[in-house]
């Protein structure tokens, strides 16, 4: 069977993202790893907290093999991937709702608590792309700052919730800060929070973490809504793969603002999203790998004058007001893509923690 797939895809050839079957091959091959090799010519990618090493062996291959299901719709893989998450949280089927991409489970979220008006409460800096998008349909945003450590304030952030208030976000570790709570006094808040409003809590990050998901939350209360991503200690930003836990009776109402529930995630992106949640050796050695490079840039940008925010999450958030030559500037003449300055107070910026060798490259030209 395999030997004529191969076959046929050598006959009809293989227009996807450029790649030959000898590509594609390699590419699906576990002992194979992403490295500068594909990017000469490219840029050094350190702006979107995207992982350098994956994606993992097991869902390389899966993509592979299950590329050519991509003419078919994907209900009954997508049911499995489902089946997977609710058993990895000790969770049913009905409290998971599928999405491209966590992304799409914020937007999602959001246009279901707009339906209403109202307010959210949201802390400002944190990944804001969807409150953008929400607030042109006249959902008021009360934004709430950081404490002076880059936290969020989440008594603050319990003080801003108006009557009106139907959504509160929180990121959690936080995005850029890289900051985050401890896990009692966020419990204790979104119990209360839900006791008045929907809360949204983003895990994209949690799992370059030790603390435990929130998820264990959601059986009993309606109000909680997790959001969780494979793209990024799995290693499938590209791939566009997110899903939300909550109540089995939020899930079925947040359903009904999306025009085809579950359905949004290719065939090769949920074989690959269910081989990654077995590929236990892989999400080790990439935590592994980000913390000793975290560690390592952390360090010598400090030398360098550039004072970081201890982080638990991919990327650092850093103030340039002590530094003295033009960091971005030295970015652009050396093909590094980083980001802006999201706080004029003190010039913060946020850098993705690449390859030990990326790493380098980047303090070097710092330097």
């Amino acid at each position: 069977m395999r030997s004529n797939r191969r076959s046929w895809l050598k006959q009809i050839g293989l227009g996807v993202a450029g790649l030959t079957i000898s590509r594609l091959e390699t590419i699906a091959s576990p002992s194979h790893s992403f490295t500068r090799e594909f990017i000469v010519d490219k840029p050094i990618r350190l702006s979107s907290n995207e992982n350098p090493y994956g994606p993992s062996p097991l869902a390389r291959k899966a993509m592979a093999d299950h590329l050519l299901e991509s003419n078919r719709y994907g209900g009954a893989r997508t049911n499995e991937l489902v089946s997977a998450i609710a058993q990895k949280y000790d969770l049913t089927g009905d409290n998971v709702l599928m999405g491209a991409g966590s992304t799409e489970i914020l937007d999602i979220v959001a246009r279901y608590s707009a339906l209403k008006g109202g307010s959210f409460v949201i802390p400002v800096p944190t990944f804001a792309f969807w409150a953008n998008m929400i607030e042109k349909t006249g959902f008021k945003k009360i934004t709430v700052p950081l404490t002076t450590d880059k936290k969020i304030d989440l008594p603050t952030m319990m003080a801003a919730i108006q009557d009106d208030t139907r959504l509160v976000y929180i990121c959690n570790p936080n995005n850029p800060t890289g900051t985050m709570l401890e896990r009692d006094k966020l419990v204790e808040f979104v119990k209360k929070v839900s006791e008045k409003s929907l809360v949204l809590v983003d895990e994209a990050y949690i799992d370059f973490t030790e603390q435990p998901s929130l998820c264990g939350l959601v059986s009993e209360h309606r109000n909680i809504i997790i959001a969780k991503t494979f793209s990024k200690i799995y290693g499938m930003a590209g791939a566009r793969v997110g899903y939300a836990l909550a109540h089995k009776d939020t899930i079925n109402e947040i359903s009904q603002v999306t025009t085809w529930a579950n359905g949004s995630c290719s065939v090769p992106s949920v074989a690959a999203a269910i081989a990654s949640l077995k590929d236990e050796k892989f999400v080790r050695g990439t935590y592994d790998k980000i913390h000793e490079v975290r560690r390592y840039t952390i360090d010598e940008m400090e030398k360098l004058n550039i004072r970081c925010i201890p982080s638990n999450t991919n990327f650092i958030y850093f103030t340039l007001a002590d530094y003295k030559k033009d960091y971005f500037d030295l970015l652009k003449r050396n093909n590094i893509l980083g980001t802006g300055i999201y706080e004029e107070e003190g010039k913060w910026s946020r850098i993705t923690v690449g390859t030990k060798e990326e790493m380098q490259q980047f303090i070097k030209i710092l330097s």
